[in-house]
């Protein structure tokens, strides 16, 4: 993964990120959960978690023109990431993804220049994807497992 421009290199089935990684600015959170709060112990003071897994937050609410009575829902729902950030002297917000031709146009560009390389694993045709969802489930894809269509 080095050759990849990895500053670090973790093995997740046998350590754990927040006993390794320290002082960081930002995490982008794609899992929630315990990840979500474990993410937290990787910011330094001052730092940021965004997460689009996590629970929604006022301010997404307010943003989405959600009601009042949403509002506090998603309040409460955040209350306990929020709580914990806190504690840390770090900020929690989510991200709503929505599918947007621009950014897709966007991230395909920054894709070709090279400035983002994804790891294929395998390639499976579209008859076989049985095989690749099987492939995926036995945690042995060493990259992203990609079905390919047509």
């Amino acid at each position: 993964m080095n050759h990849l421009g990895a500053d670090v290199v973790i093995d997740y089935k046998k350590d754990d990120f927040a006993d390794i990684l320290h002082d960081y600015d930002l995490v982008l959170d794609t899992l929630g959960g315990e990840t979500l709060n474990r993410s937290l112990r990787v910011l330094k003071p001052g730092g940021k978690v965004i997460s689009i897994s996590g629970p929604p937050d006022l301010s997404f609410a307010k943003e989405a023109g959600l009601n009042w009575i949403v509002q506090q829902v998603m309040r409460l729902l955040s209350f306990r990431i929020r709580r914990a950030a806190k504690r840390r002297k770090v900020t929690y917000s989510f991200l709503f993804m929505k599918s947007s031709g621009d950014q897709l146009r966007q991230l395909a560009s920054i894709i070709d220049a090279g400035t983002i390389r994804p790891v294929v694993d395998q390639v499976f045709p579209l008859e076989s994807t049985k095989e690749a969802l099987t492939y995926v489930e036995q945690g042995r894809a060493k990259g992203k497992v990609v079905v390919k269509v047509g």
